[in-house]
């Protein structure tokens, strides 16, 4: 565990939520964790129930949770996150069904990206060494995703990759690394298209 990400004194002074939104190591099973966890459950079981909603529903839905939803950005159910409020949305983006996002710290997704679906987005990491895992600690890594960036279905995006403009992502990769601007990656791991 590198020194970043060890406990401090100054830890017992900020609230678990304060800590895990710096991407610092926090206790998921703290009680005002868990409140959230069960609002954004009951958002999402609102937002999951009907397919045929209207879209200007659906969109005003969103922005009643999501940290910032972009004009014409679209989301179709199921939809599944940890907290939504971590998750910013550009105009004209677009999930397909079943995606999910662990946004315990920030998700950003730029104007115009596609998302296929069952793409995986997961910011929440844990730590590698054994006893603080065990100890129920976790921490999140933000990622972000820029604009006009096509991510096929079934991608896994890895905590705290940047994806950058333009970019593609194959079906069913696995990304653990950035990918520059205009740069198209697959496979398991993401390798860059020569």
């Amino acid at each position: 565990m590198g020194a970043d990400r060890r406990k401090t004194l100054s830890d017992v002074a900020r609230t678990e939520r304060e800590k895990m939104l710096a991407g610092d190591l926090y206790d998921a099973s703290d009680a005002e964790l868990q409140a959230e966890l069960a609002i954004t459950s009951r958002w999402l079981d609102r937002y999951n129930a009907k397919l045929d909603m209207e879209p200007r529903e659906r969109h005003a839905l969103l922005r009643e949770r999501l940290a910032a939803v972009g004009e014409g950005a679209v989301i179709r159910p199921p939809f599944h996150c940890d907290y939504g409020f971590n998750i910013r949305l550009g105009a004209k983006v677009f999930l397909n069904f079943n995606c999910v996002i662990l946004d315990v710290v920030p998700v950003t997704i730029g104007d115009g990206t596609l998302i296929g679906p069952g793409v995986q987005i997961l910011a929440a990491d844990h730590p590698r060494d054994r006893a603080t895992r065990e100890s129920g600690l976790e921490y999140g890594r933000p990622i972000h995703i820029g604009s006009h960036v096509w991510i096929g279905g079934g991608a896994i995006i890895l905590p705290g990759v940047t994806i950058g403009d333009g970019a593609v992502i194959g079906a069913g990769s696995v990304v653990t690394r950035d990918v520059p601007v205009g740069a198209t990656a697959y496979g398991n791991p993401a390798r860059l298209k020569p």
